[in-house]
């Protein structure tokens, strides 16, 4: 149970985490930076690869984890 109760919050940080990056990259100064240099800010990526893996691992360890 407590294996379960670790995979879905690191489903929810994930999801969260991957919103929050997300959310950086549609603001003004993200989309000039965007516009002028062709990639996001490394903070918006990072949050973005890391909330994807953190949410991967959630649904893999919900998936196939030992019960």
């Amino acid at each position: 149970m407590q294996k379960k109760i670790i995979a879905l919050v690191l489903l929810a940080v994930g999801i969260a985490l991957f919103i929050w990056g997300y959310n950086m990259t549609q603001s003004i100064g993200e989309e000039v930076r965007e516009t002028l240099t062709g990639t996001f800010s490394d903070k918006a990526t990072w949050l973005m690869i890391g909330g994807g893996a953190l949410g991967l691992i959630g649904i893999l360890q919900l998936a196939f984890g030992k019960k």
